[in-house]
């Protein structure tokens, strides 16, 4: 992975806002209806070269496929694994009904804001990896969209162990611990297909933190050591090379002085988002390299990398943030690295 060696280089966390002749396709298939799959592939290769020319014209140097090929972040994981089959089971009740948040704001958490949790699969036999031809669809479209450009490098996003547990139910394995290990064995190979295409891996593991949201009863104690497997899972598919993580929402910016006592291991970035997905307000380039020289003051400047603190579309048609306004959080992205490394190179 490139390093910022002589300015900040720049990137973001995966989904990006879909067309609408894509969410439209995402749509049918939800619902059942026929689909003509070939004129989909081309438009969808089509759509692919559009949105990374979109990121290259803002300024990002790390760019990605939008997750133009997936339903989301997460779901897409229906498709390919296997040994899952329909869940019957009475619709789980969403996890954020009874969070901390929840409890805390129970006027704003009211009954039409948390909708129930939709049907998700159940696991009935040994978990196993059969995405491999879609995986390859989506490293193709990303490949020939880059040929001619000029990023200075490409990443594929994929969905952690821990949070594909989350979104399928066990129904198989003796342990929770079990069934992970399980998912986490086969998720490696589309880790692995990714590498092997020379692409980064972006590894989406939202579900490592929201459990402490979503489980008001837990202690810090007990929540620290539930996720201590969860990262021993992780670490047992893979190996990272930087850690991405919110930084840029209110509730998070303070933490950039855990790094003042936290030693970053050799070899490691960091890459701290400094722009937000959690307000519709683009952040001003001046703000935007405030916050890269904090991380650049003390880690490092070559181990900083400038992105988002979230996909902005993590399920295909989500409209939290208008796409005019991602693209103009990532231009001041680009805009505010180049503050930064201005100040940090002169």
């Amino acid at each position: 992975m490139k390093r910022s060696i002589d300015r900040i280089l720049t990137t973001h966390v995966g989904s990006l806002p879909r067309p609408a002749d894509l969410l439209a396709v995402v749509r049918a298939k939800e619902e059942g209806k026929p689909v003509e799959e070939k004129a989909h592939a081309a438009r969808l290769r089509e759509a692919v070269a559009e949105v990374v020319r979109k990121q290259i014209d803002l300024g990002i140097d790390i760019v990605d496929d939008g997750e133009f090929g997936k339903p989301s972040f997460v779901s897409y994981v229906n498709e390919r694994l296997g040994g899952f089959e329909a869940d019957t089971e009475v619709p789980r009740q969403s996890p954020w009904a009874g969070s901390r948040e929840a409890k805390s704001f129970p006027e704003f958490y009211g009954e039409g804001h948390v909708a129930a949790r939709q049907n998700h699969m159940v696991c009935a036999a040994p978990v196993t990896y059969r995405g491999m031809a879609q995986l390859q669809t989506d490293i193709a479209n990303l490949k020939a969209a880059l040929d001619g450009a000029k990023p200075q490098e490409a990443f594929m996003p994929s969905i952690s162990p821990t949070s594909a547990a989350d979104w399928q139910r066990n129904g198989y394995y003796k342990t929770e611990e079990d069934y992970l290990f399980a998912i986490a064995d086969a998720l490696r190979e589309e880790y692995e297909a990714i590498v092997k295409a020379g692409l980064l891996l972006q590894v989406d593991d939202p579900h490592l933190v929201t459990y402490w949201i979503k489980e008001p009863d837990l202690t810090l104690e007990q929540f620290r050591k539930w996720a201590q497997l969860r990262v021993e899972a992780l670490n047992h598919a893979l190996r990272a090379g930087a850690y991405c993580f919110e930084a840029a929402n209110p509730r998070h910016e303070h933490e950039w002085k855990v790094w003042e006592s936290a030693k970053l291991p050799a070899g490691k970035s960091l890459i701290p988002g400094v722009i937000s997905h959690s307000t519709v307000l683009v952040e001003h380039p001046e703000l935007v390299a405030e916050r890269i020289v904090r991380y650049a003051k003390v880690v490092g400047c070559e181990n900083v990398i400038a992105g988002a603190d979230c996909g902005f579309a993590t399920f295909a048609g989500s409209k939290e943030v208008h796409p005019s306004i991602v693209w103009a959080k990532f231009k001041s992205l680009a805009e505010g690295a180049q503050l930064a490394s201005q100040q940090l190179w002169g």
